[in-house]
């Protein structure tokens, strides 16, 4: 396409971010679904670190955490929160922005049961961001809760949850040559989403 071409067109951002996360799912040689969180204190000082996502859909975009670490008390405290998918190998990104909400304790369950037995007791034996003084003691707290469930079946931690972020601005950016990227702005109101190019 050429370069003086619009490549993002208006529509339904939930079907363009399909079409894009599909895409990446066939070209990034890592995790496609990694995407990157930025969460901030009530007083305004951010933190971001890469996540993965976890489910999709008008509703918004699942992710799953420590409600003890960093990020859980952030979100806790300020339950707004941004996201950014970058695939290089496409020369795109995304950027979304809007409230957290919890999600319901079965859908948390679920998920925590369809997780590979060492991720699950890895979650359980975790104080996630709290200061460790050895790697040592965590691999033996892993040990000990898998000579306790030897199939890995541990329970989903009372702390561990998932956070669906509702959309309200949805950002798409396509590389262009010599830094003519291409970007637009999708805006949610009570009728809908609106959206316009903005200047790279």
């Amino acid at each position: 396409m050429k370069s003086d071409q619009e490549a993002i067109p208006h529509g339904d951002p939930f079907a363009l971010f399909d079409a894009w996360f599909a895409e990446a799912a066939s070209s990034e040689p890592n995790d496609a679904n990694a995407m990157a969180l930025a969460t901030a204190t009530p007083d305004g000082a951010p933190s971001v670190r890469m996540v993965l996502l976890k489910g999709r859909g008008p509703d918004g975009f699942v992710f799953y955490t420590n409600v003890q670490s960093r990020k859980g008390e952030e979100i806790r405290a300020n339950p707004r929160a941004a996201l950014l998918f970058h695939w290089k190998s496409l020369g795109r990104q995304i950027r979304i922005e809007g409230p957290l909400v919890e999600v319901g304790a079965e859908q948390a369950d679920a998920y925590f049961a369809s997780r590979h037995p060492d991720s699950r007791l890895g979650s359980a034996a975790s104080d996630q961001s709290r200061p460790l003084d050895a790697r040592e003691t965590y691999i033996a707290r892993v040990d000990q809760l898998r000579a306790q469930y030897p199939d890995g079946a541990v329970p989903r931690p009372p702390h561990w949850t998932g956070f669906r972020l509702s959309p309200q601005r949805i950002e798409f950016w396509i590389n262009r040559e010599h830094r003519l990227h291409e970007r637009r702005q999708f805006v949610r109101d009570r009728a809908g989403w609106t959206s316009s190019l903005l200047y790279p």
